[in-house]
């Protein structure tokens, strides 16, 4: 079957009358699912307009084949679906991310991440779906702005009819979305199917991807690829958190092939394991948005790590840039390794020993070998100084200057090593250390979360028939002095100089992406707040109350919410409804009064 380009299918979402000519035999099994109530449980009503192809890019921007070319060197070889659109930078970054540095010796087949700059001038027609996506979404797993994620899988394998003697070719997911575990369990269907059978799957692949419905959170989504059916549950924003809503096997799901229980989480445990008596301090330099660069053997374990890195403050989002996997050749490699200035707010992943003396200026390195088994002890290793940094046979550590704000914890350390004692499984291991970092992160931001809560105006400021009050600004001073009596001392055992990391947290980009995000939020509430003031408000006799002239303004300030509510989508459409109601009547009593 033949991919079209969206150019041959029309372009405006809002020509619905296009849909009523299409075959009923395009409809996708994965459409007929009845889901479940609760957040982004029922059908959007928006899905009826999405267009052929729509589907496939809410999950995913391109497919692409990169191969070796003895005189090119790496060369996106196939673009899937063909209508995908890349800049030439783009094309760039995709093949050198796409392929293992020559160090790393990845012989067989390795799956890996990497995520670059998304090239300037591309909009998106689907912005109202994405929206949805990203308002029930939690902070993590929102989409990408001005980013790509990579998803690999990287065979190499001898062969001697070829003249390097290797068969190397990658299969990669272009994707604004970070979900790591389900893409890269994708691939696993994926890719085995590509070297065998060759272009015919990825057609056949694309056009089930297209049949999917869209990745709202909260449903439970059951979805048809090449013959085996994933079943998965993207995560909300109003689940409770540290509890994983597991997606449950019933007896009706005999078809379903795969069951994933996360969409985005990596393995703490293995990936901290070569540092896991420093993690406390690892989870400080994260926090603060510290410099940082791993330093491993392959991408596989550079980009694990680094994802690692990413995730360990969340429920909060890590907001400075990161790349899971980082080369010579990427576009951003002077920018990131100049001595002309302190090095940015950024997290590199990196395999090649020239970044040991290509970085050796930087605040914090970690040095990362081969990742062991969950049974095998890890040494205790110390902090060592940059000055003891080697560049080619560096031994495995953390390699800071860096003194933490907290006191170590011993505890937790004691906990994993007596589970690696007692053989107790990796998957334990993990929801301990993931619960030890969401307990540790939650306790840093509650006392911010009560300081901003308290920024908002009381609900008996807000008035009908004036603009909706403003916060109040966040002051650093007032701030701190909450710490005294409502700190995170409420909420941890950890002592330390709580003070001294909040006031560093206050100057790093994740603060501010936090307290934008909140400020957002609690704007929008306010502008809630607002309508219902005015859809509870009586207003045949307000209208009696007020002057001509008052009466006349407020149809104005109506006729203006109309406009930004319709525009921005900010709130339902029930508001909208009311609104017009409250335009309408007041108008109508205006022209009883003059006539």
């Amino acid at each position: 079957m033949a991919l079209q380009g969206r150019e041959e299918l029309g372009e405006q979402v809002e020509e619905s009358e296009d849909l009523d000519d299409q075959d009923a035999s395009s409809i996708s099994p994965a459409e007929e699912i009845t889901l479940p109530p609760g957040p982004g449980g029922d059908e959007d009503p928006e899905e009826a307009l999405l267009l052929p192809w729509d589907r496939f890019s809410t999950w995913l921007h391109c497919i692409c084949v990169v191969g070796f070319d003895l005189e090119l060197g790496q060369a996106v070889e196939v673009i899937y679906p063909h209508h995908s659109k890349l800049s030439e930078k783009e094309k760039t970054s995709i093949c050198y991310l796409s392929f293992p540095d020559s160090n790393s010796g990845c012989l067989g087949d390795t799956q890996f991440c990497f995520r670059f700059r998304q090239g300037s001038n591309r909009k998106s027609s689907l912005g109202c779906f994405l929206e949805t996506t990203d308002r029930d979404a939690p902070p993590c797993l929102k989409r990408e702005q001005g980013h790509y994620y990579g998803y690999v899988y990287f065979r190499q394998v001898r062969d001697k009819s070829l003249k390097r003697g290797y068969f190397q070719k990658s299969l990669v997911l272009i994707s604004k979305m970070p979900y790591v575990t389900f893409f890269h369990s994708l691939l696993k269907i994926m890719a085995p199917e590509y070297f065998e059978k060759q272009e015919p799957c990825l057609e056949a692949a694309c056009n089930d991807i297209d049949r999917w419905p869209t990745p709202h959170p909260g449903r439970i989504l059951t979805l048809p690829i090449m013959g085996v059916v994933i079943k998965v549950r993207i995560p909300t924003s109003y689940d409770k958190p540290g509890t994983s809503q597991l997606v449950q096997s019933a007896q009706s799901d005999s078809q379903v092939s795969i069951v994933l229980p996360t969409i985005h989480e990596v393995d703490l445990f293995r990936c901290f394991y070569p540092v896991f008596f420093h993690i406390q301090m690892l989870w400080e330099l994260v926090l603060l948005g510290e410099a940082l660069v791993v330093m491993a053997p392959s991408p596989a374990e550079s980009s694990d790590t680094v994802l690692a890195l990413v995730s360990c403050i969340s429920p909060l989002r890590y907001c400075s840039d990161f790349r899971p996997y980082f080369t010579i050749h990427d576009s951003e490699f002077k920018e990131y390794t100049t001595r002309t200035q302190a090095p940015p707010s950024v997290i590199l992943g990196v395999t090649n020993p020239f970044f040991a003396k290509t970085l050796q200026h930087w605040p914090h390195i970690i040095r990362i070998g081969d990742m062991k088994q969950a049974g095998e002890m890890a040494k205790q290793m110390k902090v060592k100084k940059l000055k003891n940094l080697k560049t080619l046979d560096s031994k495995p550590g953390v390699y800071t200057a860096y003194k933490p704000y907290l006191n170590k914890d011993e505890e937790i350390i004691k906990q994993l090593q007596k589970g690696v004692q007692q053989k107790r499984p990796s998957a334990a291991q993990n929801a301990i250390l993931r619960r030890y970092f969401l307990e540790l992160t939650q306790s840093f931001i509650i006392p911010l979360e009560r300081y901003v809560a308290s920024l908002m105006p009381l609900q008996k400021s807000i008035s009908p028939w004036k603009s909706p009050p403003q916060l109040r600004p966040f002051i650093q001073q007032d701030f701190m002095k909450t710490l005294e009596k409502a700190g995170p001392q409420l909420t941890s055992r950890l002592k330390g100089d709580w003070i001294g990391l909040y006031r560093h947290f206050l100057k790093s980009p994740n603060f501010d992406g936090w307290f934008r995000n909140r400020r957002r939020e609690m704007t929008q509430k306010l502008e809630a707040l607002h309508l219902e003031a005015l859809c509870e408000e009586d207003l045949e006799q307000r209208v009696q109350m007020h002057s001509e002239v008052e009466t006349v303004d407020l149809v104005l300030k109506l006729k203006d919410k109309l406009v930004s509510t319709n525009s921005s989508k900010v709130h339902k459409h029930q508001y909208y409804k009311y609104y017009c109601y409250i335009y309408i009547y007041i108008y109508c009593q205006c022209c009883l009064y003059y006539y």
